[in-house]
């Protein structure tokens, strides 16, 4: 066998398994891109659990220990901060253009009691996202395409001597995202080009 025909048959099976490799990724689509997911760990597994638990909460009436069966009680549910009447006042006057006048009435009163006032402050959350796309053109950067779902609640629970006299909540029942990124060079540059559609458009 000469010299020659013993070089291209060294180099036929590394370059017959590359071609392989492509072809198999291309098949998978987007099978083989990397997923995440992100969750503040609490009671609730939906947004819907979180505000029931919220909402029987009763201004004047609701106790610390009620919290603990709400899920709200930061010494047997987790991810719940405890924040201190220095804290509470941080929350309701990030600035100075908001006055002591400008608090709610009951969350001045509370801040009166001094260091028998808090808060008790519960972000349960959840965030899957995962890369979609052709798989080829996502590893070189050409085009990267990401969906992201998933929820998130905020509770802010102001308390005067073991009573709470005052709760604000926030969040995003359901969070539903695509993001585009396109590199016309591929891995020689950044991405030039993003784009984020929400799905409730």
């Amino acid at each position: 066998m000469s010299k020659a025909v013993m070089i291209r048959q060294t180099y036929w099976v590394p370059l017959s398994l590359l071609v392989v490799l492509l072809v198999m990724m291309l098949a998978s689509c987007s099978s083989g891109l990397p997923k995440g997911g992100a969750k503040t760990k609490s009671q609730w597994n939906s947004f819907e659990e979180a505000k029931a638990s919220y909402d029987s909460i009763i201004l004047n009436e609701t106790t610390t220990d009620d919290l603990q069966d709400l899920g709200f009680d930061p010494y047997s549910a987790p991810n719940v901060r405890i924040l201190s009447y220095l804290d509470i006042i941080q929350k309701f006057s990030p600035n100075s253009s908001v006055t002591n006048d400008d608090l709610p009435p009951s969350v001045r009163t509370c801040l009166k009691s001094r260091e028998k006032c808090l808060a008790y402050e519960a972000t349960p959350s959840v965030s899957n996202s995962k890369r979609v796309g052709n798989v080829v053109l996502d590893l070189l950067k050409f085009k990267r395409e990401r969906i992201r779902n998933g929820w998130n609640f905020n509770a802010l629970i102001v308390i005067d001597h073991n009573t709470v006299v005052y709760k604000i909540w926030s969040g995003v029942p359901l969070i539903d995202e695509e993001e585009t990124r396109r590199n016309p060079l591929g891995p020689l540059q950044d991405s030039v080009g993003t784009a984020v559609r929400s799905g409730a458009e």
